[in-house]
């Protein structure tokens, strides 16, 4: 589809939904026509244009879930659409800047966000409204009932929420900068501390300096002011980005206290950890056929996800990986993109595989992984143990977790070796308290009152019902950092704690005074 049939898909789906037409959903349990048509259907809007394959998933399975209640849903996306869904209208921005196939290499990290650049953000703003599709979207952007956005980098899309309900979705876990938007300042320190290892003084303070640093620089010094300026010389009229921003009605976060640490959180931040976790579908006859097969000894699954091209992996570690598969028992499944010479007898690679049918077949006796969080999730979805490859900084945290959750081993890439690799996969595949632990962590995931697709889905119809729902907005998020942080009262309040004790030296001094005074007024009358 392009922008041309937009107007004409959604009047023709609205009808087609009112009859009870709509098409099917895959992955949420069901079809379209299974259900009466909703009393109010709505037209939604996702946001994506700066994206990771990643993020691309978890809202195409949430804009599936909205398709099967029988709302209509456009998606702004940075990439060809690779799911199609009769009620989600996906539009490809096609600028080349920040597509997934175009962006780092195998040593670079996973995220965008380092991959941005005032510049190169700025850059991105100036072209974005530029595409035709995109600048038609905008204008029809009023006949849209709820718009949804990604809140990573995607500042240069905030034109679009001005005077709209909206709620953002967060994909990996809590944001500690995005809450603080809601009114919810996180501790920065407690937050970043692995699960049982307490941060000294000496590491809070850098983890504390390091969160304020980043918060500075991003939203105040560099990034957002570069693309404020190109989105104040296209839209001059539009009130500052950040004033819009904190406007949001909610925040869906993709985080739950089974994948990491419990925070505090307010009415308006609903976890919806797994929602794009779904049970598994069958798998290709030749995959399904190579796991089924293997026997008791199973198997091994080694993808770095959508994030990365195998094949970019430098020839050492690929050529150690493979002398250190040859030599296990078990068979392995590797998602590597180009044919390999000389593959073991034991290993098969496939260009693509659907991960979570693959973590889900019960043959699967271990995940290795590059740590980023969404593969975690969806390894503590299908109860898998992992061994964490991490490949840049970001992962730390989460190859922390695996490690001591219990469910899992983490090695880093510069210290790999062939015995390294064997010791650890042999440790995770013959001792069961990985295993054990990896179920005890899904248990965690799953045991909950309310599906977090079925959560995801009533907290936006709820927006929706409420035209943006202002009474879950705190009223800490109008507060300035010094109001929050009570910043005026504890210099008032050191001001006088410092005055109650200088106070006390001053009148000794000024008696000290008096009576030496008195004194030598005594001994000058006593002299005459």
């Amino acid at each position: 589809m392009n922008v041309q049939t937009l107007s004409r898909w959604l009047v023709v789906t609205a009808c087609a939904t009112c009859m009870g037409l709509a098409g099917g959903v895959g992955g949420v349990g069901g079809k379209a026509k299974d259900l009466s048509p909703p009393e109010n259907p709505r037209r939604i809007l996702m946001l994506l244009p700066i994206s990771s394959r990643s993020d691309v998933e978890v809202f195409m399975s949430f804009a599936e879930g909205l398709a099967y209640s029988g709302h209509r849903i456009v998606m702004l996306v940075n990439q060809p659409p690779e799911r199609k869904n009769y009620n989600v209208f996906q539009l490809f921005h096609g600028l080349e800047e920040f597509q997934p196939d175009k962006e780092g290499g195998f040593e670079s990290s996973d995220s965008v966000l380092s991959l941005a650049s005032s510049d190169k953000l700025a850059s991105f703003a100036r072209k974005l409204y530029k595409v035709q599709e995109v600048k038609t979207l905008y204008e029809m952007r009023q006949k849209f009932d709820l718009i949804v956005i990604h809140p990573l980098l995607n500042e240069v899309a905030y034109p679009f929420l001005h005077d709209m309900p909206f709620i953002t979705l967060s994909t990996t876990g809590i944001d500690v900068q995005q809450s603080a938007v809601l009114g919810n300042v996180l501790n920065p320190a407690s937050e970043m501390a692995p699960l049982r290892h307490p941060l000294d003084v000496l590491r809070r303070f850098q983890s504390t300096l390091t969160y304020s640093f980043h918060l500075w620089y991003w939203k105040y010094w560099t990034v957002v002011p570069a693309v404020q300026k190109e989105i104040s010389a296209q839209f001059p009229d539009l009130p500052p980005l950040l004033d819009i921003e904190r406007k949001q009605s909610l925040a869906l976060v993709n985080s739950h206290f089974s994948l990491g640490s419990p925070v505090p959180l307010l009415p308006s931040q609903v976890e919806v950890a797994g929602l794009h976790c779904r049970p598994s579908l069958p798998l290709p006859r030749d995959v399904d056929s190579w796991i089924s097969d293997a026997g008791e000894a199973g198997v091994v699954y080694f993808s770095l996800g959508s994030g990365k091209r195998a094949s970019e992996m430098p020839l050492q570690y690929r050529q150690l990986l493979l002398q250190a598969f040859g030599k296990l028992e078990q068979r392995v499944i590797w998602q590597y993109e180009e044919e390999i010479v000389d593959l073991p007898e034991n290993v098969m690679i496939k260009e693509w595989l659907p991960q979570q049918d693959v973590l889900a077949h019960p043959n699967v006796k271990v995940f290795i992984s590059r740590a980023d969080f969404i593969s975690t999730e969806e390894a503590v979805c299908h109860a898998k143990p992992v061994l964490a490859l991490r490949i840049s900084a970001e992962q730390t945290q989460t190859a922390a977790f695996i490690k001591d959750s219990g469910f899992g081993l983490a090695l880093a890439w510069e210290e790999l070796t062939e015995e390294l690799v064997l010791e650890a996969l042999r440790e995770i595949i013959g001792n069961p308290k990985y295993q054990k632990a990896a179920a005890e962590r899904a248990l965690l995931l799953h045991d909950r009152l309310q599906s977090p697709l079925d959560l995801a889905l009533y907290w936006a119809e709820y927006v929706m019902r409420h035209k943006g729902a202002p009474r879950l907005r705190s009223p800490a998020a109008d507060l300035s950092w010094v109001e929050f942080l009570h910043l005026d009262i504890l210099v008032i309040l050191h001001l006088v704690l410092l005055l109650i004790l200088i106070l006390p030296f001053v009148i000794l001094k000024r008696r000290s005074r008096f009576n030496s005074g008195e004194e030598c007024g005594a001994e000058k009358l006593k002299a005459e």
